[in-house]
């Protein structure tokens, strides 16, 4: 089950761009391991040689593309893409963490997918490595595939969706119960409309971070015979690149661009801690427990467990209410300051304690883990943060922080979002981000460069680079109303022209061995069809159980002949029907389901991205299942907000593989169907 990242191949950091040394390279491919990915998805272009080299350090397989500009082409320009092809193979091929070969950032053509195979079977023949592309839904000869937003799932081959989950989000918004209470959603219009999914708070992006995972792990292996193999998250951290909410990059990742974590990485920690199933007991409450007095709030926790318990300064509030597998709500809980814990069923738990007053500031620094190199290009990742008296992290700090650094190294800054001068900081009532003319000179929007920048929830981040003379470096930070804090770290001299940091950085393996079993419980398996009749168009039934998610059957749109019937390979308990319906993100189905003649379900549809399942509503052993419209299917986007491309073409959105599916009549149009039969007496629990 692959879980991870579409990370951009740039990876950079702020001020810096791509220039970094190979540890920091290491640090932050290394958190994507600490998240619980195991994949990195390069996006669009083949990375560069030193992030190819930290993902084996750091214990995390890597999908390397060619280079595309998102479609099939012909001519030069694919030529261009196979010879890039081959000497990112020759140059690569001896990197152990490079799982895949990616030929495209779109579907190609069969005969493409011929001509790439045989450049991976020329030149790295023995390396195992997986050739495929961007969906492939129909091509047998891709070894693996998926499509962005949406899931697939086979049984010939793995499909993991590339680039899911584009919502975005700042860090700095913890919910709309704390300064500087940003309502959930609220920001700019894009391209006319509203982008919600665009300016979350925290806690919402957290959950739904949840929610979308969820519709892979429904689908993971053990849970039927064709299944996903899951996916990566578009972006781990905040990125240069087309963004759609309120600021002027991309905020979908689950650190921001200093590779300080949201609260989406923790979440993440809990449901990714294993290799399909989780492995071990772990709980996270999304937020903080700073609030004012009187405030009434939902409280958000994530868990393995299957049972969650509040306790606030040791009382229980309850217990949550589960959704989503690991999502656990507990609604309208009184703030009261103090302990937030929750104790979980499978023994773990987790805590959240009231911050007093800000009592100081607190330099930390991150370096090279050989020491600080006085070569010119090593850096130092110095943090700051304000505590209050016993230590503790105050989460809803803002204030501005002013920094001076002295000896051996340059400075290149960090990175914050610009207040809103009409909000009103809580501690002195007055506008925030407001900085003297000296301070404000040659600063970014972002406040790139600059050397006053303010903490966001109580912590920042800034970067220096050493100069080629081995010294102290000592960085000051002041803020209003709090002593001056200090550090010293020291650079060592080096010679640049013997120095190569990439060949002497020491590996990780926290991660552990791959296991040498399966990582997964086999729960059910599908039934196999062995035919199928239909009110309309018989002969191309098989298109709905023929494991290709780009064909399709369909009726003529007269609701008479809205029907098909499957011969199943022998009488089975069906405890759950997976569906997978032309119009999945936009269209609601009216349908009735029989097992010979007795009515097992009978409803509506949800809208989804990719795969429904229903329960039946009674328990019927059965050789012959018949799914019939009761009605015209409606039409309503659920996922209305999330838009694929910066430019999408008119009708990308559609979501209908197949022609005209955008029509609503008396159609019932399945793209593939599938009966699941449980390996145990008790149904398969769909938590939703």
């Amino acid at each position: 089950m692959m879980h991870g990242y579409a990370q951009r191949s740039s990876n950079e950091w702020p001020g810096t761009g791509l220039s970094v040394p190979a540890w920091l390279s290491d640090y932050s491919n290394g958190l994507m391991v600490a998240s619980g990915g195991n994949l990195v998805r390069w996006m669009h272009v083949t990375p560069w040689k030193q992030d190819v080299e930290s993902c084996d350090r750091v214990g995390l397989i890597q999908a390397m593309p060619a280079g595309d500009s998102e479609k099939d082409v012909e001519g030069p320009r694919w030529t261009q893409r196979t010879e890039l092809m081959r000497d990112a193979v020759i140059y690569n091929r001896n990197n152990p963490s490079i799982l895949f070969y990616e030929c495209g950032n779109e579907s190609i053509s069969r005969e493409h997918m011929l001509e790439m195979k045989a450049i991976r079977d020329e030149y790295d023949p023995y390396g195992g490595r997986a050739i495929g592309s961007r969906e492939m839904l129909d091509i047998d000869e891709a070894e693996y595939g998926g499509e962005m937003l949406y899931i697939n799932k086979s049984k010939k081959h793995p499909m993991w969706a590339m680039e899911y989950c584009r919502d975005e989000g700042l860090r700095k918004y913890w919910d709309e119960w704390s300064y500087p209470c940003h309502k959930e959603g609220d920001g700019p219009l894009y391209r006319g409309n509203p982008a919600k999914e665009y300016n979350h708070n925290m806690d919402q992006f957290a959950v739904e971070m949840v929610r979308r995972w969820y519709d892979y792990w429904r689908e993971r292996p053990g849970t039927a015979t064709r299944v996903s193999s899951g996916g990566v998250k578009i972006v781990f951290s905040d990125t240069n690149t087309h963004h759609r909410g309120e600021s002027n990059y991309r905020t979908s990742g689950v650190t921001d661009a200093m590779r300080i974590p949201k609260d989406a990485f923790f979440v993440h920690q809990v449901m990714w801690n294993g290799w399909v199933e989780p492995e071990t007991p772990q709980t996270y409450i999304i937020g903080h427990w700073n609030y004012p007095a009187g405030t009434v709030k939902p409280v958000y926790a994530v868990s393995t467990a299957d049972s969650l318990e509040l306790l606030l300064n040791g009382r229980s509030l309850g217990w949550g209410k589960q959704e989503y597998r690991y999502l656990f709500t507990f609604e309208d809980v009184p703030f009261e300051a103090g302990t937030l814990e929750a104790v979980a069923s499978d023994g773990s738990r987790f805590s959240l304690t009231t911050a007093g007053a800000p009592a100081r500031l607190r330099l930390t620094a991150t370096q090279n883990p050989e020491g600080t190199k006085a070569d010119g290009a090593d850096m130092v990742l110095f943090q700051v943060e304000v505590l209050d008296g016993e230590g503790r992290r105050c989460p809803l700090d803002n204030r501005m922080i002013h920094f001076e650094l002295s000896g051996e190294a340059r400075w290149i800054g960090g990175i914050a979002a610009r207040n809103n001068p009409s909000l009103q900081r809580p501690d002195d009532n007055r506008p925030e981000g407001l900085l003297d003319a000296a301070a404000t000179k040659n600063v970014s929007d972002n406040y790139v460069g600059a050397t006053s920048l303010p903490v966001e929830c109580g912590v920042n981040r800034v970067l220096v680079r050493t100069t080629t003379r081995a010294g102290e470096i000592r960085l000051k930070a002041r803020a209003e109303g709090l002593p001056e804090a200090e550090i010293t770290v020291r650079s060592e001299g080096v010679n640049p022209e013997e120095y190569l940091p990439q060949l002497s950085l020491q590996g990780s393996l926290s991660r552990g061995e791959t296991p040498s079993s399966p990582s997964f419980r086999e729960q059910a398996r599908g039934i196999q069809i062995v035919s199928a009749t239909a009110g309309c168009d018989a002969g191309h039934a098989a298109r709905s159980f023929d494991d290709n998610e780009l064909s399709e059957w369909k009726n003529d749109g007269r609701l008479s002949t809205a029907w098909i019937r499957y011969k199943l390979e022998r009488k089975a308990f069906i405890d759950d029907i997976c569906l997978k319906l032309t119009g999945w993100r936009l269209r609601s189905y009216p349908l009735e389901i029989y097992a010979g003649k007795r009515l097992i379900w009978s409803g509506e549809t949800e809208r989804s991205l990719g795969y429904i399942h229903l329960t039946p509503h009674r328990r019927v052993k059965a050789d012959e299942i018949t799914v019939r419209l009761k009605g015209a299917g409606k039409d309503e986007d659920a996922f209305g907000g999330i838009v694929e491309v910066a430019e999408p073409a008119a009708g990308e959105l559609d979501l209908f593989k197949a022609k005209n599916g955008g029509e609503t009549k008396n159609e019932l149009r399945i793209v593939e169907i599938e009966f699941l039969e449980t390996l145990t007496q008790n149904r398969i629990q769909i938590n939703h």
